[in-house]
């Protein structure tokens, strides 16, 4: 099933991106899962195929496209590539790049995004902290400046590549409390007083590093300042709608992955005289999970067209992620209860999506404020 926004262009970059997860990464996949990670020289084979460069302009590196074909590349590496966490860390440059592509100067552009879309680069983005998550205006890692550089200290949390990347656009306070005092700072890798403190154990997305961030009295250059001082707030909102987006096409493939391994499965398992699929029971249960996946699609591609029209679609996506990540539980739930016993052993697929479909309400922005954000931006206003 496909986006309605797809044309041959999009055609042509889920052929692309099938061909490059069928040969990279579905042989090795389970394997890197069960490794909990994935050999960093992915990243410079994706540069050299392209994948990286989807959505970034050719003048800097990329290959072209915009947040649609992003989107579609996203849903074939998942599809064809089974293993989310290898496309999750693979993928990190996704949400760390854009407020430098979209602020940042020529020279930061040139010294940190390019070397991303053509030589396999890490980058990682650095906002949550140990002492909280989605309230990002109350971030607490500081950064004091001092002549030409920043002195930062502080902590950041479940940072997806963060124990690899070669740097992390991070978010600091800068000024007084509030919005209002938050920057972007790019940390590089080896600055004296950046370690990575933990690798983290997740439930899910093994094969893509997490990692906890410490920052002690780091001296990072002003000149690594992505925009004006103090004035980050809007950028990481608006890095966070295509950040939705981008998880809720996730789920939506995640979900399409398990009901295909399911639909295969209940085809093949006999009991009682006939396959599962002879049962109005099964029948019914994967057609419930079809359309609950079209109805995610539907809506992910609805608000995906407004963003590309230009429109102000933030809530749109919030609700986008929400139903996404619903749906996606569901389904995978769904997906072991029709294996059986085989859903619940770890060498079958499904049971390590049902994992990683855990993340997906809680990871860039949890359910309970995209509700509020949607409360906010359609025209609810509580009681004072």
């Amino acid at each position: 099933m496909l986006y309605l926004f797809e044309t041959e262009d999009h055609a042509a970059i889920r052929a692309s991106a099938r061909r490059f997860a069928q040969a990279h990464i579905a042989p090795h996949g389970a394997a890197w899962e069960e490794d909990e990670e994935f050999p960093i020289e992915l990243y410079r084979t994706a540069a050299a195929a392209g994948v990286i460069g989807i959505g970034y302009p050719e003048a800097i590196g990329g290959q072209g496209g915009d947040l649609g074909h992003v989107l579609v590349a996203s849903d074939e590496l998942v599809l064809a590539g089974r293993s989310v966490g290898t496309i999750v860390g693979l993928g990190s440059h996704g949400i760390a790049l854009p407020p430098i592509v979209r602020f940042g100067t020529p020279d930061q552009i040139r010294r940190f995004v390019t070397p991303c879309l053509t030589e396999g680069k890490i980058a990682a983005l650095a906002i949550t902290e140990p002492g909280g998550g989605s309230d990002v205006a109350s971030l607490a890692t500081r950064a004091e400046r001092d002549g030409d550089h920043y002195v930062v200290t502080g902590a950041k949390t479940f940072i997806t590549s963060g124990t690899r990347a070669d740097f992390v656009t991070t978010a600091v306070r800068t000024g007084g409390p509030g919005h209002a005092g938050i920057s972007l700072l790019v940390i590089e890798r080896g600055t004296p007083g950046f370690t990575v403190s933990a690798k983290l154990k997740k439930t899910g997305w093994w094969a893509s590093d997490t990692g906890e961030l410490r920052f002690d009295g780091c001296r990072v250059p002003v000149a690594n300042r992505i925009g004006a001082e103090h004035g980050a707030f809007p950028m990481i909102m608006m890095n966070f709608a295509g950040e939705r987006l981008m998880l809720a096409g996730q789920c939506v493939a995640i979900a399409e992955l398990a009901y295909r391994e399911t639909v295969g499965y209940a085809r093949d398992r006999q009991a009682f005289g006939k396959p599962l699929t002879g049962f109005q029971v099964t029948r019914h249960k994967l057609a419930d999970m079809a359309s609950r996946i079209a109805a995610a699609r539907a809506l992910t591609g609805e608000a995906v067209t407004r963003v590309l029209r230009g429109e102000q679609a933030a809530g749109l996506a919030a609700m986008a992620k929400n139903v996404a990540t619903d749906m996606c539980s569901s389904v995978c739930d769904q997906a072991v209860q029709l294996h059986g016993g085989y859903g619940y052993m770890r060498e079958t697929l499904v049971e390590r999506l049902s994992r990683d479909a855990r993340l997906y309400p809680i990871g860039g922005g949890t359910r309970e404020i995209m509700n509020e954000v949607i409360a906010k931006l359609e025209g609810y206003r509580p009681p004072s």
